[in-house]
């Protein structure tokens, strides 16, 4: 048995990213994204954008880092890959160019035979039907759609001309709108270029300092159209499920949609249960260009992407989450409590099985050594991975210290560790062009102390990770047998670049023995088409969560708040829903009662 918190607990590696035209300056984050994740040879894999490794795991558990072959294109973005047959094929896009396929029988050692290939393409998928003919999919702007075409299995090259699959609506879907909470509609050209010469104006260039070929992404960005990307083909019950992301990774509401079909080539019809992976609340929001996979025991897992975006927009993560097909044939994947230890037994999994552990930290007294201005200790137990304590000094042993208010039996803890704008020269080789960056190859480290005590005064060791060599940001530390404890500190010794050390999660998750919340009450309006509002009124309680869908026994989308009023922007045009509110704390977990949403005002 074993257990995990997103984001997924592996080394992300650094990368320094020029910005185009603001004189060599490089903003550095980690990044991870666009993950593939397949079963293979009874292992599990997961490729993800600028990593340079692939991840490894016997129990989707606990994942290893392996570097790639340098002559696969790892400064590419989007590495697809797929089982065929006894194959491994990887493909990655970068815009502009023709994109070559690899492949393999041994993924960690190799070799991989590259295939040439003949067209260039972003955001690549290729799908092996039942009778081995081969599909490609692809496809990541706001103004074309997925396309799709079929492959020669000898040659990957291509059978007969591209299809448009799927285009872009944020008029009549809801999630398909730009911005925080799907709050924008596009804007006029006349808005976009006005929006584009304010931009060179504060950012004090000229037109002519900005590449010709990058002036259509910038005003793109402007445009309030979403990106229509990552697209992904499943089969099941002689169905083709083609999945695809939008609006945008560096918004909270970064989501993957499904379409249906029974061909390969379609025509694809949207499906009722829209968006299917979708996750805009709680602490690292996020679950857009992802993957779909079925594990050795039968149960299908959803992994994506979630978002950061403070020092650069694509300050990115990934997570996992249990999905699945019901009863019609809808495809689902449950991110109610999408950032809370989950248990993962290898056996058939309930995918809609609440946690076994609540929130313990949320807002709960928390001091520090030292911290910088406007970065205090309380902002590591906000819940928001976009804010973070800050120590006053890069020295070893800064320090925060949980009260938790009373006595827990304490099973996990996440610690988040953040960045906070790190300044330093590029430690090797920039690459590319129109996306030059370096992704660092060193191995950094990332050490730590965790003490528990139940009175304030005397401490015993949790965990001890002084002298590991290890850089592991969204660590866990479980104990599933539980531990009686009020206050936990934890002692900062390295992190990389010898930064001042930040804490954005310090995350407690256990038992009380105290009351659940009571039923919330609240009250549901759909404001028009595409949004309704929900208000609670307030229980016993650390937070909520809102769900809805298309019947009371369907309720698969999912938005966390800790407030009492939440606008939710992801509905489709001409649909009914239901809305039920469950509420927790950290004794557990109530259910509300459904109501369907009521017309619009």
């Amino acid at each position: 048995m074993g257990y995990f918190c997103n984001p997924v607990n592996i080394n992300y590696r650094y990368q320094f990213n020029e910005d185009i035209g603001n004189n060599g300056l490089f903003h550095v984050a980690r990044e991870a994204a666009d993950p593939s994740m397949i079963c293979f040879q009874g292992k599990y894999y997961i490729f993800a954008s600028m990593t340079l490794e692939v991840w490894v795991s016997d129990d989707l558990v606990v994942w290893e880092n392996n570097r790639l072959p340098e002559n696969l294109p790892l400064y590419d973005y989007a590495p697809d890959v797929r089982v065929v047959v006894e194959y491994v094929y990887f493909s990655a896009s970068k815009r502009g160019e023709i994109c070559n396929y690899y492949r393999t029988k041994d993924i960690v050692n190799g070799p991989y035979e590259e295939i040439a290939g003949t067209f260039d393409f972003w955001d690549p998928n290729l799908f092996c039907d039942d009778d081995g003919r081969l599909y490609f999919y692809w496809g990541c702007t706001n103004t074309d759609p997925i396309w799709g075409v079929e492959l020669d299995p000898e040659t990957m090259k291509p059978i007969g001309e591209k299809k448009a699959l799927i285009y872009g609506d944020p008029f009549s879907k809801g999630y398909e709108r730009v911005g925080e909470d799907n709050a924008d509609l596009p804007k006029s050209p006349e808005q976009v270029e006005e929006m584009y010469q304010n931009f060179l104006k504060q950012n004090k260039q000229s037109e002519e300092q900005i590449p010709e070929e990058i002036v259509p992404l910038m005003k793109g960005m402007f445009s309030g159209l979403p990106y229509i990307e990552g697209a992904w083909m499943d089969k099941y019950q002689g169905k083709y499920y083609l999945q695809y992301a939008c609006p945008g990774a560096e918004y909270n509401v970064y989501a993957d949609g499904v379409y249906v079909s029974d061909s390969p080539l379609g025509i694809f019809t949207l499906t009722e249960n829209n968006p299917y992976s979708y996750k805009p609340g709680g602490f690292l929001p996020g679950a857009g260009h992802g993957s779909t996979m079925e594990d050795r025991k039968g149960n299908l897992w959803h992994t994506s992407t979630m978002r950061i975006s403070m020092n650069h927009s694509f300050e990115r993560r990934v997570g996992i989450w249990p999905a699945g097909y019901d009863a019609d044939g809808e495809l689902f994947c449950n991110q109610r409590y999408g950032d809370w230890p989950m248990e993962i037994s290898g056996e058939k999994v309930d995918p809609w099985a609440n946690p076994k552990w609540y929130l313990l930290s949320h807002y709960k007294t928390v001091t520090a050594s030292s911290a910088m201005e406007g970065k205090g200790p309380e902002l590591s137990v906000d819940e928001n991975v976009q804010t973070w304590w800050m120590a006053a000094s890069a020295k070893s042993g800064e320090w925060l210290k949980l009260d938790l208010g009373q006595v827990y039996s304490v099973h996990a803890v996440q610690i988040n560790f953040a960045d906070d704008k790190i300044e330093i020269p590029v430690p090797g080789e920039v690459r590319g062009t129109s996306q030059r960056r370096y992704i660092e190859e060193a191995d950094l480290v990332t050490r730590w102390v965790l003490e528990g005590s139940s009175d304030g005064e005397n401490y015993f060791m949790v965990e001890d990770k002084s002298e590991v060599n290890t850089d592991l940001t969204h660590d866990l530390v479980v104990c599933e047998e539980g531990l009686m404890v009020r206050f936990l500190r934890l002692t900062v010794m390295e992190v990389p670049y010898g930064q001042k050390p930040c804490i954005s999660g310090f995350r407690v998750f256990g038992t009380g023995d105290g009351e659940k919340p009571g039923i919330p009450e609240y009250t549901v309006v759909r404001n028009n088409d595409l949004d309704m509002t929900v208000e609670i009124s307030p229980v016993n309680a650390v937070g909520y969560n809102i769900l809805w869908g298309s019947s009371p026994e369907k309720l698969y989308h999912s938005y966390m708040i800790f407030g009492a009023k939440q606008r939710i922007g992801a509905l489709v045009k001409d649909r009914d829903y239901y809305v039920r509110v469950d509420a927790f704390n950290e004794n557990g977990i109530t259910e509300g009662n459904v109501r369907q949403v009521a017309s619009m005002i």
